[in-house]
Parts: structure tokens; sequence; C-alpha cells
């Protein structure tokens, strides 16, 4: 199934993340590779997830990504770079979404759904999002509509 979303436009999302593409990029017809599209979406996501003013998650807990789909809606070309809009979808107590949109100039070129789980070092289990934590992510939660 599907998750593609109504992309509101990059203004809107309120992380962003400019990347620049490189060359090696590239595959053998001349387009960005489609996992270089992965490679993109995570460095938006580290930015919402390690910003310098983001809260600390617990001692001995860490992010880890649950889930992670990608629509492909248009081709990506070098050089150039693109724009990662990111925005929180769902908060719960151990876990929360993110939606994410990659930009050529106006143009969406993809979209990202993410399910990311604060797990517990030790048990490697999930792990509550603390007081600090959920309160940020709660914070900048929007709704996505879906088409």
């Amino acid at each position: 199934m599907s998750h593609r979303q109504k992309v509101p436009p990059l203004s809107e999302f309120p992380f962003q993340s400019q990347q620049q593409l490189r060359f090696s990029d590239t595959d053998a017809v001349g387009h960005v590779n489609n996992a270089i599209f992965a490679t993109l979406f995570e460095a938006g996501r580290v930015d919402v997830l390690f910003g310098p003013k983001h809260p600390k998650l617990s001692p001995d807990t860490q992010f880890v990504i649950a889930k992670l789909s990608i629509d492909f809606l248009g081709e990506l070309n070098w050089p150039g770079n693109v724009n990662i809009g990111s925005q929180v979808s769902r908060v719960g107590n151990s876990s929360f979404d993110l939606f994410q949109a990659m930009f050529d100039g106006p143009k969406c070129v993809a979209t990202c759904h993410s399910v990311i789980v604060i797990m517990d070092e030790t048990t490697r289990k999930s792990s509550p999002l603390n007081t600090e934590t959920a309160t940020f992510y709660r914070s900048h939660l929007q709704e996505t509509k879906r088409v």
C-alpha cells in the first residue's frame, strides 16, 4: 500500500535540510540512484533526531528505524542540490513517525515515511520516550493528509 500523501510546499515543513548531489550518486543512465534517495532522507532525518536544540534521549537508549518506505515521484539528476522537508506525523509512547519530502527546486521528487523507535540498549526492546523528548516531538506534530 502506498503512503502517498498530499505534499505541502517545503516552506511548511518545520525541519529543513539541503543536501548536495554528487556525481557518484548517479546510475548507468545518469539519474540519481534510488538507493541514494534513502541516504538523502537519512541526512534530513538526522537533522530532526540530533539537531543542536533537540532534547537528548534517556541514558542507554537510542533511535532505531522500524519502518522506512519511499515513494518515487520524479527523476533526479546531477549536478545540483535537493531540499529535504521533515515533519513529525505521529507520536506514541516509545516511537514516532516522520513524513519527509524531497524537493528539486519547487518539484517534489520523492516522499518518505519512517517509524522511529526508542530502543533500550541493554534489553534491545522498545523504551518509552522521556518527557522532554515526547514534549519536543509532540510540539512539532503536524497532520499529514492522504490523497
